[in-house]
Protein backbone atom coordinates (compact mmCIF):
# COMPACT_ATOMS: atom_id res chain seq x y z
CA UNK A 1 0.00 0.00 0.00
CA UNK A 2 1.18 3.53 -0.74
CA UNK A 3 0.46 6.73 1.15
CA UNK A 4 0.85 9.82 -0.99
CA UNK A 5 0.94 13.29 0.54
CA UNK A 6 0.61 16.25 -1.77
CA UNK A 7 1.31 19.71 -0.41
CA UNK A 8 -0.24 22.37 -2.61
CA UNK A 9 1.28 25.83 -2.53
CA UNK A 10 -1.05 28.63 -3.57
CA UNK A 11 -2.59 31.50 -1.65
CA UNK A 12 -3.68 28.70 0.74
CA UNK A 13 -1.28 25.80 1.32
CA UNK A 14 -2.54 22.23 1.44
CA UNK A 15 -1.34 18.69 1.94
CA UNK A 16 -2.97 16.06 -0.22
CA UNK A 17 -3.00 12.50 1.15
CA UNK A 18 -3.75 9.57 -1.13
CA UNK A 19 -3.50 5.90 -0.20
CA UNK A 20 -2.72 3.59 -3.08
CA UNK A 21 -1.71 -0.02 -3.68
CA UNK A 22 0.61 0.93 -6.58
CA UNK A 23 3.93 1.03 -4.76
CA UNK A 24 6.21 1.74 -7.71
CA UNK A 25 4.67 4.00 -10.33
CA UNK A 26 2.27 6.17 -8.37
CA UNK A 27 4.64 9.15 -8.77
CA UNK A 28 4.25 9.04 -12.55
CA UNK A 29 0.46 8.60 -12.40
CA UNK A 30 -0.02 11.40 -9.87
CA UNK A 31 2.32 13.65 -11.86
CA UNK A 32 0.20 13.16 -14.98
CA UNK A 33 -2.97 14.00 -13.08
CA UNK A 34 -1.45 17.10 -11.49
CA UNK A 35 -0.17 18.29 -14.86
CA UNK A 36 -3.64 17.99 -16.36
CA UNK A 37 -4.99 19.99 -13.41
CA UNK A 38 -2.37 22.74 -13.99
CA UNK A 39 -0.77 22.08 -10.61
CA UNK A 40 3.01 22.58 -10.75
CA UNK A 41 5.17 20.23 -8.70
CA UNK A 42 7.87 21.91 -6.60
CA UNK A 43 9.32 18.91 -4.80
CA UNK A 44 8.62 15.23 -4.19
CA UNK A 45 9.74 13.04 -1.32
CA UNK A 46 9.25 9.27 -1.43
CA UNK A 47 9.78 7.27 1.75
CA UNK A 48 9.44 3.53 2.30
CA UNK A 49 8.00 2.62 5.70
CA UNK A 50 9.02 -0.48 7.75
CA UNK A 51 5.73 -2.21 6.95
CA UNK A 52 6.35 -2.03 3.19
CA UNK A 53 4.22 1.03 2.49
CA UNK A 54 5.47 3.99 0.48
CA UNK A 55 4.81 7.61 1.41
CA UNK A 56 4.89 10.04 -1.53
CA UNK A 57 4.97 13.68 -0.46
CA UNK A 58 4.23 16.14 -3.27
CA UNK A 59 4.75 19.89 -2.88
CA UNK A 60 2.93 21.72 -5.63
CA UNK A 61 1.63 25.15 -6.65
CA UNK A 62 -1.78 25.85 -8.17
CA UNK A 63 -1.23 27.77 -11.40
CA UNK A 64 -4.88 28.85 -11.38
CA UNK A 65 -4.71 30.00 -7.73
CA UNK A 66 -8.15 28.52 -7.07
CA UNK A 67 -7.29 25.73 -4.67
CA UNK A 68 -8.81 27.61 -1.77
CA UNK A 69 -12.24 26.92 -3.30
CA UNK A 70 -14.16 23.78 -2.45
CA UNK A 71 -14.92 23.18 -6.13
CA UNK A 72 -11.22 23.16 -7.04
CA UNK A 73 -10.38 20.84 -4.14
CA UNK A 74 -13.10 18.39 -5.15
CA UNK A 75 -11.94 18.51 -8.78
CA UNK A 76 -8.39 17.69 -7.69
CA UNK A 77 -9.42 14.68 -5.61
CA UNK A 78 -11.82 13.38 -8.26
CA UNK A 79 -9.20 13.65 -11.01
CA UNK A 80 -6.62 11.78 -8.94
CA UNK A 81 -9.17 9.11 -8.09
CA UNK A 82 -9.92 8.68 -11.80
CA UNK A 83 -6.24 8.37 -12.76
CA UNK A 84 -5.23 5.99 -9.96
CA UNK A 85 -8.38 3.91 -10.26
CA UNK A 86 -8.92 1.13 -7.76
CA UNK A 87 -5.41 1.56 -6.35
CA UNK A 88 -6.48 4.89 -4.83
CA UNK A 89 -8.20 4.18 -1.52
CA UNK A 90 -8.71 7.70 -0.13
CA UNK A 91 -7.86 11.36 -0.76
CA UNK A 92 -7.58 14.21 1.73
CA UNK A 93 -6.39 17.84 1.62
CA UNK A 94 -4.67 19.51 4.58
CA UNK A 95 -2.85 22.79 5.19
CA UNK A 96 0.89 22.60 4.51
CA UNK A 97 2.31 25.04 7.04
CA UNK A 98 5.09 27.68 6.90
CA UNK A 99 7.94 25.15 7.15
CA UNK A 100 7.58 24.50 3.40
CA UNK A 101 8.19 28.09 2.26
CA UNK A 102 11.68 27.61 0.76
CA UNK A 103 11.05 24.71 -1.58
CA UNK A 104 13.17 26.08 -4.42
CA UNK A 105 16.35 25.90 -2.33
CA UNK A 106 18.03 22.91 -3.97
CA UNK A 107 20.62 20.67 -2.34
CA UNK A 108 24.28 21.48 -2.97
CA UNK A 109 25.83 20.22 -6.20
CA UNK A 110 29.47 19.27 -6.78
CA UNK A 111 31.49 21.39 -9.20
CA UNK A 112 32.10 18.34 -11.43
CA UNK A 113 28.39 17.61 -11.78
CA UNK A 114 27.58 21.30 -12.30
CA UNK A 115 30.22 21.59 -15.04
CA UNK A 116 28.78 18.54 -16.80
CA UNK A 117 25.18 19.72 -16.49
CA UNK A 118 25.62 23.35 -17.51
CA UNK A 119 28.39 23.19 -20.11
CA UNK A 120 27.59 25.20 -23.24
CA UNK A 121 29.08 22.87 -25.84
CA UNK A 122 28.99 19.16 -26.59
CA UNK A 123 31.71 17.03 -28.12
CA UNK A 124 31.37 13.83 -30.16
CA UNK A 125 34.65 12.61 -28.70
CA UNK A 126 33.67 12.94 -25.05
CA UNK A 127 32.79 9.64 -23.37
CA UNK A 128 30.15 10.96 -21.03
CA UNK A 129 26.40 10.81 -20.64
CA UNK A 130 25.95 14.05 -22.58
CA UNK A 131 27.77 12.72 -25.67
CA UNK A 132 25.90 13.37 -28.89
CA UNK A 133 23.40 10.72 -29.95
CA UNK A 134 22.42 10.44 -33.66
CA UNK A 135 19.29 12.53 -33.05
CA UNK A 136 21.26 15.26 -31.34
CA UNK A 137 23.79 15.23 -34.18
CA UNK A 138 20.89 16.08 -36.49
CA UNK A 139 19.99 18.95 -34.17
CA UNK A 140 23.54 20.20 -34.58
CA UNK A 141 22.81 20.71 -38.31
CA UNK A 142 20.25 23.42 -37.54
CA UNK A 143 20.36 26.38 -39.93
CA UNK A 144 19.61 29.88 -38.63
CA UNK A 145 20.08 32.85 -40.96
CA UNK A 146 18.91 36.46 -41.18
CA UNK A 147 17.95 38.49 -44.25
CA UNK A 148 17.27 42.24 -44.39
CA UNK A 149 16.55 42.47 -48.13
CA UNK A 150 12.89 41.38 -48.14
CA UNK A 151 11.32 43.94 -45.81
CA UNK A 152 11.96 47.65 -45.26
CA UNK A 153 11.01 47.47 -41.59
CA UNK A 154 11.71 43.91 -40.42
CA UNK A 155 14.52 41.37 -40.44
CA UNK A 156 13.65 37.95 -41.80
CA UNK A 157 14.79 35.13 -39.53
CA UNK A 158 14.85 31.72 -41.25
CA UNK A 159 15.21 28.55 -39.19
CA UNK A 160 15.54 24.98 -40.46
CA UNK A 161 15.89 22.32 -37.79
CA UNK A 162 14.98 18.76 -36.87
CA UNK A 163 11.59 18.75 -35.19
CA UNK A 164 11.40 18.19 -31.44
CA UNK A 165 9.00 18.75 -28.58
CA UNK A 166 9.11 22.39 -27.58
CA UNK A 167 10.52 23.54 -30.94
CA UNK A 168 8.43 26.73 -31.00
CA UNK A 169 8.76 27.21 -27.25
CA UNK A 170 12.58 27.20 -27.41
CA UNK A 171 12.59 29.75 -30.22
CA UNK A 172 9.97 32.03 -28.67
CA UNK A 173 11.50 32.07 -25.19
CA UNK A 174 14.92 32.85 -26.68
CA UNK A 175 13.59 35.74 -28.76
CA UNK A 176 11.64 37.01 -25.76
CA UNK A 177 14.74 36.92 -23.54
CA UNK A 178 16.66 38.80 -26.27
CA UNK A 179 13.94 41.51 -26.42
CA UNK A 180 13.07 40.65 -30.01
CA UNK A 181 9.56 41.36 -31.29
CA UNK A 182 7.80 39.16 -33.85
CA UNK A 183 5.52 40.84 -36.39
CA UNK A 184 4.68 37.83 -38.54
CA UNK A 185 5.56 34.16 -38.63
CA UNK A 186 5.06 31.11 -40.82
CA UNK A 187 6.09 27.54 -40.15
CA UNK A 188 5.86 24.45 -42.31
CA UNK A 189 4.58 21.00 -41.53
CA UNK A 190 7.19 18.42 -40.60
CA UNK A 191 8.97 17.02 -43.66
CA UNK A 192 11.46 14.18 -43.24
CA UNK A 193 11.68 14.99 -39.55
CA UNK A 194 12.60 18.63 -40.12
CA UNK A 195 10.69 21.87 -39.71
CA UNK A 196 11.12 25.29 -41.31
CA UNK A 197 10.17 28.57 -39.67
CA UNK A 198 10.17 32.11 -41.11
CA UNK A 199 9.83 35.03 -38.71
CA UNK A 200 9.81 38.76 -39.44
CA UNK A 201 11.39 40.32 -36.39
CA UNK A 202 12.74 43.60 -35.06
CA UNK A 203 14.25 45.13 -31.96
CA UNK A 204 12.03 46.27 -29.12
CA UNK A 205 12.57 49.85 -30.30
CA UNK A 206 11.00 48.95 -33.66
CA UNK A 207 14.23 48.88 -35.67
CA UNK A 208 15.60 46.12 -37.88
CA UNK A 209 18.56 44.03 -36.76
CA UNK A 210 21.28 45.41 -39.02
CA UNK A 211 24.37 45.06 -36.83
CA UNK A 212 26.26 41.94 -38.10
CA UNK A 213 27.53 41.16 -34.60
CA UNK A 214 24.01 41.23 -33.16
CA UNK A 215 22.77 39.07 -36.02
CA UNK A 216 25.51 36.52 -35.37
CA UNK A 217 24.89 36.58 -31.61
CA UNK A 218 21.17 35.96 -32.10
CA UNK A 219 21.72 33.11 -34.58
CA UNK A 220 24.31 31.47 -32.32
CA UNK A 221 22.03 31.73 -29.30
CA UNK A 222 19.14 30.15 -31.20
CA UNK A 223 21.34 27.30 -32.45
CA UNK A 224 22.52 26.60 -28.91
CA UNK A 225 19.01 26.61 -27.48
CA UNK A 226 17.75 24.22 -30.17
CA UNK A 227 20.76 21.91 -29.87
CA UNK A 228 20.83 21.81 -26.11
CA UNK A 229 17.45 22.89 -24.64
CA UNK A 230 17.63 20.28 -21.87
CA UNK A 231 20.58 18.82 -20.00
CA UNK A 232 20.42 15.24 -18.73
CA UNK A 233 23.13 13.54 -16.66
CA UNK A 234 23.31 10.61 -14.28
CA UNK A 235 25.82 10.46 -11.47
CA UNK A 236 26.50 9.22 -7.95
CA UNK A 237 25.16 11.02 -4.90
CA UNK A 238 26.87 9.28 -2.03
CA UNK A 239 25.91 5.60 -2.29
CA UNK A 240 22.87 6.41 -4.45
CA UNK A 241 22.31 6.95 -8.17
CA UNK A 242 20.98 10.37 -9.13
CA UNK A 243 19.45 11.56 -12.39
CA UNK A 244 19.63 15.30 -13.03
CA UNK A 245 17.74 17.30 -15.65
CA UNK A 246 18.38 21.00 -16.18
CA UNK A 247 16.72 23.60 -18.36
CA UNK A 248 17.14 27.39 -18.63
CA UNK A 249 14.66 29.58 -16.78
CA UNK A 250 13.03 32.38 -18.74
CA UNK A 251 13.86 35.93 -17.69
CA UNK A 252 10.25 36.11 -16.50
CA UNK A 253 11.12 33.41 -13.97
CA UNK A 254 9.12 30.62 -15.58
CA UNK A 255 10.56 27.16 -16.09
CA UNK A 256 9.98 24.73 -18.93
CA UNK A 257 6.53 23.04 -18.88
CA UNK A 258 5.97 19.29 -18.32
CA UNK A 259 9.58 18.34 -17.57
CA UNK A 260 8.75 16.52 -14.35
CA UNK A 261 5.96 14.56 -16.02
CA UNK A 262 8.12 13.54 -18.99
CA UNK A 263 10.97 12.34 -16.76
CA UNK A 264 8.69 10.27 -14.52
CA UNK A 265 7.03 8.80 -17.61
CA UNK A 266 10.42 7.82 -19.06
CA UNK A 267 11.53 6.19 -15.81
CA UNK A 268 8.22 4.35 -15.52
CA UNK A 269 8.61 2.98 -19.05
CA UNK A 270 12.04 1.65 -18.03
CA UNK A 271 10.68 0.05 -14.87
CA UNK A 272 12.69 2.35 -12.59
CA UNK A 273 11.12 3.72 -9.42
CA UNK A 274 11.93 7.10 -7.87
CA UNK A 275 13.14 7.14 -4.27
CA UNK A 276 13.00 10.93 -3.96
CA UNK A 277 12.86 13.99 -6.20
CA UNK A 278 13.33 17.72 -5.84
CA UNK A 279 13.10 20.77 -8.06
CA UNK A 280 15.13 23.92 -7.51
CA UNK A 281 16.94 26.84 -9.09
CA UNK A 282 20.69 27.06 -9.75
CA UNK A 283 22.75 29.92 -11.19
CA UNK A 284 25.48 28.97 -13.68
CA UNK A 285 26.92 30.25 -16.96
CA UNK A 286 25.42 33.72 -16.36
CA UNK A 287 21.86 32.44 -16.26
CA UNK A 288 19.37 30.75 -13.98
CA UNK A 289 18.51 27.08 -14.39
CA UNK A 290 15.69 24.90 -13.18
CA UNK A 291 17.15 21.62 -11.95
CA UNK A 292 15.26 18.38 -11.38
CA UNK A 293 17.03 15.83 -9.18
CA UNK A 294 15.82 12.23 -8.93
CA UNK A 295 17.31 9.65 -6.58
CA UNK A 296 16.62 6.32 -8.26
CA UNK A 297 15.45 3.23 -6.42
CA UNK A 298 18.16 0.56 -6.64
CA UNK A 299 15.55 -2.22 -6.36
CA UNK A 300 14.96 -2.56 -10.10
CA UNK A 301 16.03 -4.88 -12.91
CA UNK A 302 18.90 -2.57 -13.97
CA UNK A 303 22.40 -2.44 -12.54
CA UNK A 304 22.43 1.32 -12.06
CA UNK A 305 26.18 1.35 -11.47
CA UNK A 306 26.78 0.05 -15.01
CA UNK A 307 27.86 2.88 -17.34
CA UNK A 308 26.13 1.34 -20.38
CA UNK A 309 22.86 1.13 -18.44
CA UNK A 310 23.27 4.70 -17.24
CA UNK A 311 23.75 5.97 -20.78
CA UNK A 312 20.64 4.07 -21.86
CA UNK A 313 18.65 5.75 -19.09
CA UNK A 314 19.93 9.19 -20.09
CA UNK A 315 19.14 8.52 -23.75
CA UNK A 316 15.61 7.33 -22.93
CA UNK A 317 14.88 10.35 -20.73
CA UNK A 318 16.28 12.76 -23.32
CA UNK A 319 14.26 11.18 -26.12
CA UNK A 320 11.03 11.45 -24.13
CA UNK A 321 11.80 15.06 -23.26
CA UNK A 322 12.50 15.87 -26.92
CA UNK A 323 9.49 13.92 -28.20
CA UNK A 324 11.51 11.43 -30.27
Amino acid sequence: MVATDIVLLASVNYKFICYSSDVCYISSDVTRALDELELSIQRVKVTTTPDGCVLDLFFIRDNLELLHTKERQNETCEQLHAVLGESCISCELQLAGPQYDNLLCISSMSSVVAEELFRCTLSDKEIRSQALSPDVRELKKASVITDNSLSPSHTLLQINCIDHKGFLYDIMRTLKDCNIQIAYGRFSTVQKGRRELDLFIRHQDGKKIVDPEKQEALCSRLKLEMLHPLRVVITNRGPDTELLVGNPVELSGRGRPRVFYDVTFALKSLGICIFSAEIGRHSAADREWEVYRFLLDENCTFQLSNMVIRNQIVDKVRRILMGW
